[in-house]
């Protein structure tokens, strides 16, 4: 018997079992799960002196252990995972010592576990290899996922959590390899868990000493703090719209009057029909850079404040306009009285929007104004230049220059 094409003929085998018969529903049992057993199960033999025969047993136990996944419940998977291996070990001759073999790794997965060997301890750990290991959170979501896509009555994550805690209480790695490599992450795994578990219940208690309008007045101001938060946010991705939009316009427009005061104006001692088209084109460049500068010049205000501005709750200290000039102690005072007061902290994020939204409203005008001059000025150039060129052809000017003072 060719060992390493019988181990390609098992992989090739259970690889195409997923990949036909695999369901949507079972995110966690699937071909990712059983080829990261089986690197496991190969990672633990590597520490033992295991025989040819031995290392089959393991190889063909850890590629059959989940495939009765894709045919039969939950609870009766490993036994339907037994008949899909001996069908296939029987058709591929592979000895009747090694089917028996795995047929007790892949049953000693199933709880209680108690295996006996060190083959069906060697299975066992690369089952259950993730329990001590960082990648604990990631597949135990999986498996909470595909728990809820499989059973008519899922739980909650809450309970199912508390489950997942007790199994890890419960569960022991017993080859000498996995106890030693990962005794310290399965503890940290399980910390984790029980301080979910213990912010879950703190949260609950809460929740249920807590009074409905209570609750509503809550869940109503953090809605509030979304909106504010995403509103701001908002304003002040659309001034560095506007900026950028000014600036394009700027440089585009610094380029025509270079080149309008590097080129044009040395044609025009030869050809001076094309002064006014020249003049409009500048006139024009020149007036859009000034509207764009406009939107985008800053306009600071005093920089301070008084304490009964504070008082009376008419300084917005979030604007850096009205406090840059005020000593730092002064403005940490100030801030600090805000912060106690929440009708005063959230009138001063209303007041930020509001002066955010009328700086954005003057921008986009000015940048507006900026463009249709822009447009308007290129395409008014444009048709003096097809003008003065029509008009002011070589022959008319030919004549224009007649000293005879008749065209006859």
């Amino acid at each position: 018997m060719d060992s390493s094409q019988v181990f390609k003929n098992i992989e090739a085998h259970v690889t195409g079992f997923f990949n036909t018969y695999q369901s949507s529903k079972l995110v966690f049992h699937n071909l990712n799960h059983t080829t990261y057993v089986v690197k496991r199960a190969n990672e633990i033999s590597g520490h033992y002196p295991l025989s040819e025969h031995d290392i089959l047993v393991v190889f063909l136990a850890a590629w059959f252990h989940d495939t009765g996944y894709l045919f039969a419940p939950a609870e009766a998977h490993e036994e339907k995972s037994v008949e899909t291996m001996r069908k296939f070990a029987e058709e591929n001759a592979i000895p009747q010592e090694v089917i028996n073999e795995a047929e007790s790794c892949i049953l000693a997965t199933r709880p209680p576990r108690n295996p006996i060997s060190l083959l069906e301890q060697i299975i066992c750990d690369a089952d259950t290899y993730n329990f001590g290991s960082k990648e604990f959170k990631e597949t135990n979501e999986l498996v909470f996922k595909e728990f809820q896509n499989v059973n008519e009555n899922p739980l909650s994550k809450k309970k199912f959590d508390e489950g997942a805690l007790e199994m890890l209480k419960h569960h022991q790695f017993y080859t000498g390899y996995c106890k030693e490599l990962l005794k310290d992450v399965k503890k940290a795994n399980m910390k984790k868990l029980k301080k979910k578990q213990e912010k879950n219940e703190a949260e609950g208690s809460v929740l249920e000493n807590e009074r409905p309008e209570i609750t509503e007045k809550l869940g109503t101001t953090k809605g509030m703090q979304t909106m504010l938060r995403l509103t701001s946010s908002n304003h002040i991705q659309l001034s560095e719209m506007a900026d950028s939009k000014a600036n394009i316009l700027i440089s585009v427009n610094a380029i025509i009057i270079s080149v309008i005061l590097s080129v044009l104006l040395r044609k025009l001692q030869t050809d001076p029909y094309l002064t006014i088209p020249t003049l409009i084109f500048l006139l024009s460049s020149v007036t859009t850079i000034v509207v764009a500068i406009l939107a985008t010049r800053p306009k600071v205000n005093v920089g301070t404040f008084d304490e009964a501005d504070i008082v009376s709750k008419k300084t917005n200290l979030l604007f850096f306009g009205n406090f840059h000039s005020m000593a730092l102690n002064d403005y940490e005072n100030a801030m600090r009285t805000m912060m106690k007061d929440s009708d005063y902290l959230y009138s001063s994020i209303i007041q930020d929007i509001y002066h955010l939204g009328v700086v954005l409203g003057r921008k986009y005008k000015l940048i507006r104004w900026a463009y249709n001059i822009f447009m308007f000025g290129i395409v008014i150039s444009v048709l003096s230049f097809a003008l003065a060129s029509y008009f002011y052809s070589p022959e008319a000017a030919a004549v224009g220059k007649n000293t005879t003072g008749s065209p006859f």
